[in-house]
């Protein structure tokens, strides 16, 4: 059961990256939406999930917002390292430059959090059949916003079409997979934890530093901030309906 609800997570996965390919003539939209999906999941779902999940503290300060930062900076020095390499290779370095390794990453690390998403439907569904559809549909549902920033994340960096839908396929498959491998073992739970915080620190990086300033960077416009609203009040209402 599990892994076939799973499949409904796949098929969104794949509605949410076909729409970011087809709106590309309105790209600083759909890079304020992406931007704002992101910025939803981070404050919204993946931070109470962390904090809830791995509730130590360490020297005054939750273990899972430690990790946070943790993640917030290694996506930072991770980006000026690829960056740095690429302009030794001879990349121009016109400002404008991006190193594809950064999107690759990125969309890997979303691949890893569909795999997570896949988990948790099965460790749900091992709890009852009422919990496992509970958060089916909660992965479901904001698996449109996966797919849609895998696509966007790979394309924005400078990857070729082929690349980017082969990671979201990639992104869309990971649920099924996550399902499947718990009928084999489960993840600890304060593992989880350290893994969403770290997670939500990547993605708000990707999010603030990248995706957004590329947003308004051609267009300024009221538009783009309202698609920005709109996606994290998407997730908002996701997450609203899901509790």
């Amino acid at each position: 059961m599990a892994v076939f609800v799973a499949l409904g997570a796949f098929l969104m996965t794949l509605v949410g990256g076909w729409t970011a390919q087809r709106v590309t003539d309105r790209r600083h939209l759909v890079l304020g939406l992406a931007g704002g999906l992101m910025l939803g999941v981070v404050g919204l779902d993946l931070l109470p999930e962390a904090l809830d999940a791995l509730g130590d503290d360490v020297f005054g300060v939750p273990a899972a917002l430690l990790l946070f930062v943790g993640g917030f900076l290694a996506a930072h020095v991770l980006e000026h390292l690829l960056a740095h390499r690429q302009a030794a290779h001879g990349a121009e370095e016109d400002g404008n430059a991006r190193a594809p390794e950064v999107g690759l990453t990125a969309a890997s690390a979303m691949v890893g959090h569909s795999l997570m998403d896949g988990m948790a439907i099965g460790a749900a569904f091992q709890v009852g059949g009422g919990m496992g559809l509970a958060v089916a549909v909660a992965v479901i549902a904001h698996d449109f916003a996966d797919g849609f920033n895998t696509y966007t994340i790979t394309s924005l960096y400078g990857n070729a079409r082929r690349k980017a839908v082969m990671m979201l396929f990639a992104d869309a498959f990971a649920p099924v997979v996550g399902a499947a491998s718990t009928l084999l073992f489960t993840i600890p739970e304060q593992l989880l934890g350290g893994y969403l915080g770290f997670f939500g620190g990547v993605l708000l990086y990707l999010a603030a530093a990248e995706i957004l300033p590329e947003a308004h960077h051609e267009h300024p416009a009221r538009s783009t901030l309202l698609c920005t609203a709109l996606g994290a009040g998407f997730i908002w209402l996701v997450v609203g309906l899901a509790g």
